[in-house]
This record gives structure tokens, C-alpha cells and sequence, in this order.
């Protein structure tokens, strides 16, 4: 299964980040490497949130994402949510779904 993490950054996101940017990508690329976090990335113009794919049987790797993330942990994100999401069309589809001709 799949589960989107979705970020709400502070205003001035960009220019808090730095003292925590390093700690928040090794986490990251920690979680990538065990096949939890399958793509991450702030959103752009503006960048005011971000969007992270999880994979897993539940959603609880998402959240202990966010307990252990340095940007929640020093108020640069306003607010969370994890939502699961039904992928279809893909190879990495969780459960595709294709049409007969």
C-alpha cells in the first residue's frame, strides 16, 4: 500500500531550514534505503509544504516519520496529515488496474 505525508511549512520555511536540513534528508534517505519512503520533495513556487510517499502495510512508518523529524520537532511544519492512496496505473502500482481491449 501506499501513504502520502503531506507538510504545511511556516511562511518563512526557507529561511529556517538550514540548521535542520541535514538531519531531515539523512532521515530521509535512511527511510528510502529500507523501502519505506519512495519519493519526498517540498513543493515549489510557493514552497510552503511538501509531499512524501510512503509504502508499507499501514501508515505507521509516515508516522514515526513525523515523531522523529526535525522539521516538525523545531515548528517548521504547521501542520500533518497521512492519507492512504489507492495507486493503479504504474509498476509500482499497489493495486493495478488495467483495461481489457
Amino acid at each position: 500500500m501506499h501513504f502520502l505525508l503531506f507538510y504545511e511549512f511556516v511562511p518563512d520555511y526557507l529561511q529556517r531550514r538550514a540548521p535542520h536540513r541535514a538531519e531531515h534528508l539523512r532521515l530521509a534517505w535512511e527511510a528510502q534505503k529500507r523501502g519505506e519512503l519512495v519519493l519526498a520533495g517540498a513543493l515549489a513556487e510557493p514552497a510552503d509544504g511538501a509531499v512524501l510517499l510512503f509504502e508499507g502495510d499501514d501508515d505507521q512508518r509516515a508516522r514515526a516519520f513525523v515523531q522523529a523529524d526535525p522539521y516538525v520537532k523545531a515548528g517548521l511544519v504547521t501542520r500533518w496529515s497521512v492519507r492512504r492512496w489507492t495507486t493503479v496505473v504504474g509498476q509500482a502500482a499497489a493495486t493495478p488496474v488495467r483495461t481489457v481491449a
